[in-house]
């Protein structure tokens, strides 16, 4: 990160762009960090593009009808309506929904929105409606699954740019979000610099190696790497590398 909150260096989004999900939260399991990638979320469309961007939370409770349901859409202190008009730029939304799927987290129209105003992405621990209006946004969007019935009945939105829980692992604002085919992991902006370094470096060894096994090398002495395979890499880096 830069020293201005929610503003990712540069180069360290070069490198969680060109770094896997996986790859990252074996990074982060080193670290000692085990919850970092909820389960049972997964991209709405194989063909959006990768998503990278600092956290801005929404969390939701269940709905009561003096507080909340259709009557209260429309207006400006609507906190649902409003998380996706203050959700700012390059920023991911992140919704708490308490793995809620009888009722819609949102729809196109809404995640429309998001996409126009230039933010990075939408992750739900529920799901979204309109799936088919959304995939053809080519907007990255994260759900458990695809949720038809609106949200009046079960979700009131209480409360935006808070510590939550999505997919029941914490999620702070201005955690760094990182999307790809697999899932999403959620990385802790205070080490974000470093696992993207580290991330990136076991992208590039790991490049080598399929190479390596390609050309019918075994993957014991490969990987994981020894002082052997490390001085092969090293060899193979200087002829290939472009880092970021």
């Amino acid at each position: 990160m830069t020293d201005a909150p929610g503003i990712l260096d540069p180069s360290t989004r070069q490198r969680l762009l060109a770094s896997s999900v996986s790859t990252l939260t074996t990074c982060l399991f080193r670290a000692g960090l085990t919850r970092c990638c909820p389960v049972g979320i997964g991209p709405l469309s194989p063909a959006q593009p990768r998503m990278v961007g600092p956290a801005y939370t929404l969390r939701f409770v269940p709905m009561r009808e003096d507080a909340g349901g259709m009557a209260s859409y429309g207006g400006r202190r609507n906190v649902h309506q409003q998380a996706f008009e203050e959700c700012p730029p390059g920023h991911v939304l992140v919704l708490d929904t308490r793995g809620e799927i009888r009722g819609c987290s949102c729809g196109d129209l809404l995640i429309g929105r998001l996409k126009a105003r230039g933010c990075a992405g939408i992750v739900t621990d529920g799901g979204f409606r309109d799936n088919r209006d959304i995939a053809s946004l080519g907007f990255p969007a994260y759900q458990r699954c695809p949720v038809p019935p609106p949200s009046f009945g079960y979700l009131q939105a209480v409360e935006a740019g808070v510590p939550i829980g999505c997919g029941d692992v914490a999620v702070y604002p201005g955690d760094v979000v990182v999307g790809d085919a697999d899932g999403v992991v959620f990385i802790p902006a205070h080490l974000v610099d470093e696992i993207a370094r580290q991330a990136y470096e076991q992208t590039c060894y790991e490049a080598f190696a399929s190479e390596e096994v390609a050309r019918g090398r075994s993957i014991i002495g490969l990987y994981p790497p020894t002082e052997t395979s490390q001085a092969d890499f090293q060899a193979w880096r200087e002829r290939n590398d472009e880092r970021p």
